[in-house]
C-alpha cells in the first residue's frame, strides 16, 4: 500500500531486491513466464516494467539493492488489477476497462469495455493464452478472447466476486472467489450454472489461488483465515489461523505445490506447508513407506464415523466458530420458509433452484 515491492528470499526470510517508485499502493503484480521481466501497476495510473535478477544464494546483505524500472507507461486512469500471458510478450490491466499492452509499446495495443464500472481481477487462460477471465465490481465475470477482438461472453452474479483463478491443468474451468463467502467453479462453456459451490469461509473471499497440480486450491478470507479446498470439494480440508493475523487479501500457492503464502492486513507475509502434517527435509525410506503407510490406512477408513472426525476436525477461532453457527442457522430458516410457502401455494407456482443456479442472475 506504500507503493513498495519488494523480492524476498524464502530461504533466507529477507529482502533480495527492492523495487521503489509508486506514488500510490500498487495494486496488482505480474510476472512473465520465464521469470525474467515484473510488471506493476497502482493507483498512480502507471505501469513499470522491473528486470527481475538472477537468483543466487548471495552472502552479504543486499536488502537496500534497488532496482530502476526498465519502462514507465503513464496512462489516464488507475489500475485495479494486472496478469501477463503465458509464452507471449503481452500482458492485460484492469480499471476502468481492460487494456492489452506489449512490452515494446508505450501505449495499449487493444483495450475493452464492457459496460463495466471498475475491473477487479484479471487471469490469462494458461492453456489458451489469448483468453481471459475478468471479474468487476458490478458483480460481472466476462471472459475475452484477443483474438476476436470483443468481448466473448459474459454473466451476473448476486454479489461481487474479488479475484478468479483458472484450474492449470483442466483450463477450461475456473474458480471465481466470491463476496458471499463461498467460491464457485465453473465451465467457461456453460456459464449458466456453477460446476460446484465450495463453503466454509463465514465472510468474503478476497483471494484464490490454483495449485500447480490443480487438484487443489487456496483461499483467503475477510475472516482472518486461509482455506485449501479439493478442486471438487464442496467443504475445506484444512484452514490456517493465527491470533495475530488480520484479514487476509492475497494467498498464492509455490510453484512446487509445497507451500502456502498469504499476506494479511497486518503488514506481514507467513509461509505454510500445503500439506501441515508433512514432514519437511530428507526422509530415509523407512520413514517415507511409513508415512505413506498411515497415509493409505486414514484413506481406507476415511468413511468410519470415528475415523472421519479426527481426520475432519479443525479447532476454529471463536469468532470464525460462532459466525459459521449463525450462518447455518440462517440458511435453515431460510430453508424452512421456503419449504411453508411450497406447502402453502399452488403446485408448480414456486420454482426450485439448486443453489449452483440460483446465484446467477444473467448471461450475456
Amino acid at each position: 500500500m506504500d507503493g513498495d515491492i519488494r523480492l524476498w528470499d524464502i530461504a533466507s526470510r529477507r529482502t533480495v531486491c527492492q523495487f521503489p517508485g509508486h506514488q500510490g499502493a500498487v495494486q496488482g503484480l505480474a510476472v512473465s513466464t520465464d521469470g525474467r521481466v515484473l510488471v506493476s501497476c497502482g493507483t498512480d495510473s502507471t505501469v513499470r516494467l522491473w528486470g527481475v535478477p538472477v537468483s543466487t544464494l548471495l552472502e552479504e546483505d543486499v536488502s537496500s539493492d534497488k532496482s530502476a524500472p526498465l519502462e514507465t507507461y503513464v496512462w489516464k486512469n488507475a489500475f485495479r488489477a494486472v496478469d501477463h500471458q503465458w509464452n507471449f510478450d503481452r500482458f492485460a490491466t484492469g480499471g476502468a476497462g481492460v487494456d492489452i499492452w506489449n512490452h515494446n509499446r508505450s501505449a495499449p495495443e487493444q483495450s475493452f469495455e464492457w459496460g463495466t464500472d471498475t475491473v477487479v481481477s484479471i487471469k490469462f487462460n494458461p492453456g489458451q493464452p489469448d483468453i481471459l477471465a475478468t471479474s468487476a465490481s458490478d458483480r460481472s465475470i466476462a471472459i475475452y478472447d484477443l483474438r476476436m477482438g470483443k468481448p466473448a461472453a459474459k454473466f451476473i452474479m448476486r454479489t461481487r466476486t474479488n479475484s478468479i483463478s483458472w484450474n492449470p491443468m483442466e483450463p477450461i474451468n475456473f474458480t471465481a472467489a466470491n463476496e458471499d463467502s463461498n467460491c464457485y467453479s465453473f465451465d467457461s462453456r456453460k456459464l449458466n450454472e456453477a460446476k460446484c459451490v465450495h463453503k466454509d469461509h463465514v465472510s468474503a473471499v478476497m483471494d484464490i489461488d490454483y495449485s500447480p497440480t490443480g487438484r487443489e486450491f487456496v483461499t483467503g478470507s475477510y475472516d482472518r483465515t486461509v482455506r485449501i479446498f479439493q478442486y471438487n470439494g464442496g467443504h475445506s480440508r484444512e484452514i490456517y489461523h493465527t491470533k495475530r493475523m488480520q484479514r487476509v487479501f492475497c494467498v498464492k500457492f509455490s510453484c512446487d505445490a509445497s507451500y502456502v503464502i498469504s499476506g494479511s492486513d497486518d503488514t506481514n507475509l507467513r509461509l505454510w506447508k500445503a500439506k501441515a502434517s508433512e514432514q519437511l527435509g530428507v526422509l530415509l525410506p523407512r520413514e517415507q513407506k511409513k508415512h505413506e503407510y498411515n497415509e493409505a490406512v486414514k484413506n481406507r477408513y476415511k468413511h468410519l464415523p470415528e475415523v472421519k472426525r479426527i481426520v475432519r476436525h479443525r479447532h476454529l477461532p471463536k469468532p470464525v466458530y460462532k459466525a459459521a453457527a449463525t450462518l447455518r442457522e440462517m440458511t435453515e430458516s431460510r430453508r424452512k420458509k421456503h419449504e411453508k410457502r411450497k406447502a402453502h401455494s399452488a403446485p408448480g407456482s414456486i420454482i426450485e433452484e439448486p443453489l449452483r443456479k440460483r446465484k446467477i442472475i444473467k448471461v450475456e
